[in-house]
């Protein structure tokens, strides 16, 4: 029962992914470079992999954000993002 719930909040969130990318008519790279409109979120994860929140004398810093990990970000919508850009 767990693992069919895992399944669904998967594919729910890689819907809502693909959707977002369909409504604004843009792609995101793939493995190979390669633009694709129907990325895996499997794919999305794995580049988030490097992504790390640090903090160092009570200051927050988010290590590894490049511009091509906040485009892809802001495909899941602003309020998460928003938050991550203080």
């Amino acid at each position: 029962m767990v693992m069919g719930l895992c399944l669904l909040v998967y594919s729910l969130g890689q819907r809502a992914l693909r959707q977002a990318l369909e409504r604004a008519k843009k792609t995101i790279d793939n493995q190979l470079g390669k633009p694709t409109s129907t990325p895996t979120l499997r794919w999305v994860f794995q580049c988030f992999m490097s992504i790390h929140l640090v903090t160092v004398a009570q200051i927050k810093q988010i290590a590894n954000l490049t511009h091509e990990r906040q485009w892809i970000m802001q495909f899941f919508g602003d309020p998460w993002f928003k938050d991550l850009m203080y």
